[in-house]
Formats: C-alpha cells, structure tokens, sequence
C-alpha cells in the first residue's frame, strides 16, 4: 500500500471512530492505578461524589466529549491526586485516560496511547461503559467491600492492651467535663472549642516545649480531635484506625485497625465519642463502631445506611442521654431511596432510636419547596459536621450542607425553589428526633457554599444565642429557642448577594446567578475553600468573643449538564481559582468578633490558609497552626503573636488542651489531605511547600521551671 493510501485509510478510520491508539495493556494498567489512586473518591464505578466528578457516563461526555485526550492527561498530572499533585508520573497517567475511555466506550487498539495525542474524546467514546467492564468492576468493588471489611477484622487489634483504673464517663461528665478532660469534638456540649485550664498563660506560652509526638497513618485525609480521660488519649487515625496513648509519655496503650483502608484526598474522620466504657467511632464505609474503651475490642458495629456505597460518615459522633447521634455524607448522587439524614442509636446496644431526613420528600413537610423535582432528583443535605447541644432545652442543632448537583441550572431547579432543608440549621429533640425549628440560611443555594459548619452555643444575659458561619463568610446570630434571625456579619469580602434582609437575614442573589445557563462562568467570592470552613472557631468567655479561621479567595464556576436518572448527579460543576482582590495574596485570615455587637476587634492576615480549628483558653491564649507548618499561639485580647513553632508537615485538625496531675499540655495533630481547603491553595499559593506525608501528633507543655 503507498504512503497517500495508507494516510487515506487511517484518516478514513479515524472518521469512522475506530482509530484509538490505547492498547488492552494500558487500559488495565490504567485500572490499576484508578483503585489504588481514584476509586476512593470517584467511586469504583466511576460515577463520582462530593467534589470527586464523574469519569464516565454522560455526564462526564458532557463535560469532556469535546476535549482532547492531552487536556485529560495535563488535568490528571496537574491535579491529580489530592494532596500529592503532579506525583504520578506521565505514562501512568496516560495509562489512566486510556482507561477512562475504555470506561466510555472508546475500543482499544494496537498502537499506545501518547502523551501528546490529541484525540478528541467525543469522536471515539460514546460514554457507554461496556457490560463486560461494568460486571467486572461490580464484582470488584463488591470484592473490595468484602476484603476490605475481612481484611479489617482480620488485623483487628494490631496492639493489645489494657487502660488500668478507667472510670466509665457519665451523663454528668459530658454535661459538666473536668477542666483537664477533653471529652467530645470541641470539648463541651455548646461547641466552645476552650480550654478553662489556665497554667499556661498570655505571659508565659513562649515557653511551650514539646513534650513527646507520636507517628499517625499515613494517606488519606487527616483532620482528627484527639479525645482525652483521665489522662488516656483516645486518637482516630486514617484508615479508621484508632488507638489509646498515654498522654504523659505518648506510649501506645492499644490499638483496632478497624478499616476499610482510607481514601486518598477525602475522608477525614474528625472525631470520636466516649461514653459509658465505650469509644465509639463512624467510619469512612459509613458503619458506626462502639469499642470497648479499656481494651479496643469491638462490642458492636451498625451501617448507618443499610450498606449502600458512596456513603461515609466523618463528622464525628457525640453522645446524648444513651443515644450516639451521627450525621452522613457522600449524598451527592440520585438515590431511588431517602438519602442523607442525622441518626441516633442506642449506646449500649446499637438499636436505631430515630432518623431524621435532611431532604423534604413530597408529601412529607417542606416537600413542595423542591418544586416540582421528583424524590429521584432530590440530592445533597450532607451533615458532615458534629451538632451541638442545649440540655436546658433539650435541642441539638446540626447544619447541613446545600443541595446538589452545586447549580441550580444543572439540578433542574426553579429560583423560587428553597430545597429544604439543605443550607439550613436544625433543632431536633435528641431523644426523639422531632423537628422542633429550621432556618434556612441561603434558600436554593448554588454555588457550593455550605452552611454545614459547628453551631455554638452561647447565654448572653436572658438570650440564649446560637452562632454560625458557613463558606459564604457570613457569620449568622439566631435565637436558639425559636431560631428567629438576629443579626449577621461579613467576615470576609462576599459578592454572591447583593443585599441581606435586616428583618429576617434572607439574602438575595446577584441577578446574574439567579439567571444562570449551562456552561456561564459565574464569578464568585469567597470560593469553594470557603470564608470559612470545617475548622471551628472557638468562642472565649472571658473576653465575651468568637475568633474564627476565615479564608480568601474566588473563583469562576459553571454548571455542567446532567443526567436525570439514578446513579447520576453529583457536583457538576466546573471551578477556576484565584486571588480574592484586595487581600494581597493573603488567603489565611484570623479574626475575633464581639458576640454583642458582632464588630471584629481584630484579626491576623498572612499567606498561608489556617487549616486547624483555634482553640482558646482561660490563660487568654488561642492556638490555631497552618499549611506552612506553624503552630501558633496569640494574645485573645490583641491578636498578637505571642508564639509559634515549626511542625513537620502542614498543621492541620483540632487542637485540644488537657491535663495530667495538674499539668497542663496543648495538643496538635499535623495532616494532609481534605477538599477545597486543601485544592485552593494549591493552585493560588504554589509556594508553599510542605512534605506529602507526616501526620503526627504533637504534645506541648511548659518547662518545669516556668509551669512552677
């Protein structure tokens, strides 16, 4: 055959679709590295959650059918995966778009994919995954569910021991905790996230010596609470590992490799829950665990919904007379069945006591504010954040997360449809799971601004207040007996609403996100990193004020199309990230805010984001570490920095404070991994480095000298 023919014929196949230079080789390479760098996230059968957007099937056509097989692969390298970006190396990546286009229907070839071929992805995939790699990575992904959980039992406790002398915790302990005690997320029921211990002091603090660190599980997304009693440190590790240390000296006391092993950017379990003699721990499989506090042992294990995949729960469980109350997430995709909801379950048993539903559905309350979206299309309502709790009233209050898909465009949803009971907060009875109030904060959100974050709970002479802050910036006063709004603050520079009623702290969209097409670039601020996000502020009493981690910068975000039908959904959004102007670069902000007058008092700018929740203490010291590594200490009053110290990786999760035979100690985890707080910065601040591994445990106390 001569040259021309030859060209003629590879053109003419090209035409007809079946030019597709990937080998059957690659593609199975390609499967390798998706299960073990991809499917945590994106699923084992590629359809997506939470941030994670699907890699087959329509939706994944219409957002990629007329881009090119280079742009895939520079996607991948450049931002895949979470938190190790740019660690795959090229040929691994191509071998992972040759088998996303096997998933898509795209045949395979003799000639190997390149790294330069610019395939346009329409013309050769359909998004029509073949049967035969469907029932094969069904089998796998029920394969890996069953290993996984095996295998998981099978290592079981990894380290026996046993916690001498440990005294049950009781009702009474969680209402009123010990000063050296850190017994839930937060510490205290109303989610103060202080420490009345008071040895270390505004004048003494840069002082502070490590004590001892200790080792965590590497991969994954660390964001975890240590839990403290008696002197016991009760630690989550990823991978649902959790273990018992000695908080004098860091000695591993016992040690339950629960599983099933972590994901790879997401995931975070943020805490445990003592109660009884139990420890009770949710997982990323969405199961909720109860060990025996002494020795690790598991009691029982329930699945907090009924083993369906995609779910997870990492919120962090917290215990109210007998019940263990936990919140899910990973409700992103269209369910036939009700998705997200709170649940509670006996302590001693692990009966279910009641569920609650975070999606109205029709014929139920609040279902016609979905319009006319059938229950099918009805997504979203994540509560992956711990509540918060009132025993005088006897309501706890939980947020939840938005409606999803993130666009109202691409969920199918009117502007006039609130979707409740997404962007909201709850008061619930927690003995019973009855509504008692809701308020909506952002009704028909859409653009991925939760309103999920911790409710904190604070008595300022007769009123009895509830404060929150989602990643719109805006820091919202209610009533807790009714929820009836009272004030607002903007922490941070906003552009998604143009006015905010006075009256009843409903806002109004720009006109142009309410008028939104497929595909517009919407110009945003703050973006998906959030004003603020899953790091709690902390409200400190003796100054009568809340210091909250706020974050800056935007994006450009646009809405994709999606499929209605089962198994779809999910964010389907496309994001671009950048500066927030008028900031300087500056993308970590820490600020303090009067609970009366709402007015900042002052606040701390700097490169790096805040990526731990702060933690304030009687001795007027707040604490707070970041993604460049330092741990730092400021005057409460001031702002001042007052000491930092440099840690292994980034800082990062929720510092405690506790005590042993009078001493007092702050503790600190460093971490990786996570969403948007993590993403963001990565793309904006390129210049801050940090080590991809490290997650550790660090203890501080001061030198015997200066504690005397």
């Amino acid at each position: 055959m001569t040259k021309r023919r030859k060209a003629f014929a590879l053109l003419a196949a090209f035409g007809a679709g079946n030019l597709l230079a990937y080998t059957p080789v690659q593609s199975n390479t390609g499967l390798l590295v998706y299960a073990s760098n991809c499917a945590s996230c994106h699923l084992g059968d590629l359809t997506g959650r939470n941030e994670a957007p699907p890699l087959a099937g329509s939706n994944f056509m219409h957002a990629w059918g007329d881009r090119s097989t280079s742009e895939l692969l520079n996607y991948i390298q450049s931002s895949m995966p979470p938190g190790a970006a740019g660690s795959l190396p090229a040929d691994v990546c191509t071998s992972l778009v040759a088998f996303i286009l096997e998933a898509n229907g795209a045949p395979a070839d003799r000639q190997e994919l390149s790294p330069g071929a610019k395939i346009r992805i329409g013309s050769v995939a359909s998004g029509k995954m073949p049967i035969e790699l469907r029932e094969s990575l069904d089998k796998a992904s029920s394969d890996q569910s069953g290993l996984s959980q095996s295998f998981a039992h099978a290592k079981g406790l990894t380290v026996k021991g046993q916690v001498h002398g440990y005294v049950p915790v009781t009702d009474e302990m969680l209402l009123h905790p010990d000063p050296g005690d850190w017994l839930m997320i937060r510490r205290n029921y109303e989610a103060w996230s202080y420490s009345p211990l008071d040895s270390i002091t505004a004048a003494n603090v840069r002082k502070l010596r490590l004590e001892w660190v200790w080792a965590m599980n590497d991969g994954g997304a660390s964001e975890p609470t240590p839990i403290v009693h008696d002197g016991i440190i009760y630690l989550s590790n990823t991978s649902n590992t959790v273990q018992a240390l000695d908080g004098r000296t860091g000695d591993l006391i016992w040690e339950n490799r629960i599983g099933p092993d972590s994901t790879r950017g997401y995931g975070a379990t943020r805490s445990l829950a003592l109660y009884q003699d139990k420890v009770f721990v949710p997982t990323t499989d969405a199961r909720l665990y109860a060990l025996n506090a002494r020795t690790g042992e598991i009691v029982w294990q329930v699945e907090l919904a009924g083993g369906k995949s995609g779910y997870s729960a990492t919120a962090g469980p917290m215990v109210i007379h007998g019940k263990v109350l936990s919140g899910l997430t990973g409700c992103g995709q269209y369910r036939e069945e009700p998705g997200c909801h709170i649940s509670a379950w006996d302590t001693g048993s692990g009966k279910p006591a009641w569920k609650f539903q975070t999606i109205a559905r029709s014929g139920h309350p609040g279902g016609d504010t979905w319009g006319d979206l059938p229950d099918l299309l009805r997504a979203g309502g994540d509560t992956w954040i711990t509540g918060s709790y009132d025993p005088e009233l006897n309501q706890t209050y939980w947020g939840v997360a938005q409606a999803k898909p993130w666009l109202r465009v691409s969920r199918g949803a009117k502007p006039g449809d609130k979707g409740l009971f997404t962007s909201s907060t709850l008061a619930l009875n927690p003995d019973t799971g009855k509504l008692d109030w809701y308020f909506q904060h952002v009704p028909g959100e859409s653009l991925d601004m939760d309103e999920v974050f911790e409710r904190v709970l604070v008595n300022r002479g007769d009123q009895k207040l509830l404060f929150t802050i989602g990643k719109a910036g805006i820091l919202w006063k209610l009533d807790r007996l009714n929820g009836r709004f009272l004030a607002f603050k903007e922490t941070v520079f906003q552009n998604l609403f143009t006015q905010i009623d006075a009256r009843t702290g409903e806002p109004t969209y720009r006109s142009d996100i309410l008028e939104q097409r497929i595909g517009q670039k919407l110009y945003a601020c703050p973006s998906t990193e959030g004003g603020h996000n899953w790091q709690p502020m902390s409200y400190h009493p003796g100054t009568g004020q809340l210091i909250i981690p706020l974050s800056q910068s935007c994006m450009n975000m646009s809405g994709r199309t999606v499929e209605f039908k089962a198994g779809s959904g999910g964010g389907a959004g496309e994001r671009q990230f950048m500066e927030m102007p008028g900031t300087d670069g500056h993308i970590g902000k820490l600020a303090a805010y009067d609970i009366s007058t709402m007015e900042q008092n002052w606040s701390i700018e700097q490169r790096a984001p805040f990526l731990t929740g702060v933690l304030s203490t009687a001795g007027g010291v707040a604490f707070v570490g970041d993604l460049d590594r330092y741990f730092k200490a400021v005057d409460v009053k001031t702002g001042k920095l007052l000491w930092q110290t440099r840690l292994g990786t980034s800082v990062q999760g929720h510092p405690i404070s506790f005590a042993i035979n009078g001493k007092q100690y702050i503790a600190v985890t460093t971490g990786l991994g996570g969403g948007s707080p993590r993403d963001v910065p990565h793309v904006i601040a390129p210049d801050i480095h940090h080590p991809l591994n490290g997650n550790a445990l660090y203890v501080f106390a001061l030198d015997e000298e200066s504690a005397k």
